[in-house]
């Protein structure tokens, strides 16, 4: 099966393996790592690649309910059982890889952030197609129903997003709703109109994925799950508890999880790896279950 087939019809979920330097720590503490065990930087960088290594070595961890893991740049150049990353989750695991490529958020403006430039993303593209890499995520953050700032997070979205398509890469646009704002639902139809009227400029012939927050109805985004341009959509978990995620996730058709935090909720350091080996396969076996229920 190709990557394209697995991602179109595999039935399972993408996991989100892509904390950076910011939520790095976050990460580690919820994985039982605390801010004195490690020094530097790059310390911390090799515990957290050490955690990601232990997630995708997992029994559980295969392409039959995980068909895509999202990488930080750094993972991708990294190894995972004596492998190139990226090799080893296809090759090994049947895992479809792909990487994370925003450099993080400007400060807020007309209730959004955008994207803060990449410089050298192309030479970062070519690095990545070279290295077995499908496609590419990026993200931005939606705070308020306001027009002109989602018309522009959109309109950046499918700016990067050509930019990666010109590479042979498969983008995931992802404009986050923030799930706590008080007009949620009215940020979402802002959305969902401005997306469908971008799809116009994807070249024909070319697809390209959304990640989207679960949104306030359900099936929101059917319109999209159903368009020739779209490969997939995805959400995220965007702070929901992974039980509550996953209900949320069942009820929108044709939509897989794209989940980060709700992937690693209840792993630890301290685990022995059988105990640890059947937490993650638990957790697998819920999100799957979510995405396929759709």
């Amino acid at each position: 099966m190709s990557q394209a087939d697995q991602i179109r019809s595999g039935q399972g979920f993408i996991a989100a393996l892509d904390q950076s330097g910011g939520s790095t720590p976050k990460a580690l503490r919820l994985y039982g790592v605390e801010e004195d065990a490690y020094g530097s930087e790059a310390e911390m960088f090799d515990l957290i690649h050490g955690m990601r290594a232990r997630i995708v070595a997992a029994p559980a961890f295969t392409g039959e309910k995980v068909i895509g893991a999202i990488l930080f740049e750094m993972t991708m150049d990294r190894e995972f059982g004596g492998k190139p990353a990226p090799s080893f989750l296809w090759e090994d695991k049947g895992v479809v890889p792909f990487l994370k490529i925003d450099k993080g958020l400007e400060a807020e403006a007309d209730g959004v952030q955008l994207m803060k430039p990449m410089p050298g993303l192309d030479d970062l593209l070519a690095r990545a197609a070279k290295k077995g890499i499908f496609g590419t995520k990026e993200r931005s953050v939606i705070s308020a129903a306001n027009a002109e700032g989602i018309k522009a997070i959109v309109a950046q979205q499918f700016e990067i997003g050509a930019q990666v398509l010109s590479h042979g890469l498969i983008p995931i646009l992802e404009p986050e709703v923030t799930i706590t704002i008080a007009d949620k639902a009215e940020a979402e139809d802002m959305l969902l109109a401005e997306i469908t009227a971008h799809l116009d400029s994807v070249p024909e012939g070319q697809q390209i994925m959304l990640k989207l927050s679960l949104p306030t109805k359900a099936n929101q985004y059917a319109s999209l799950v159903e368009h020739p341009k779209v490969m997939k959509v995805v959400a995220l978990s965007g702070g929901y508890s992974r039980e509550e995620a996953n209900g949320l996730l069942s009820q929108n058709t044709g939509v897989i999880a794209s989940f980060s935090r709700a992937l690693t909720e209840g792993l630890s350091a301290q685990q022995s790896d059988e105990d640890f080996n059947a937490t993650i396969a638990e957790t697998i076996d819920g999100i799957y279950s979510a995405s396929i229920a759709g």
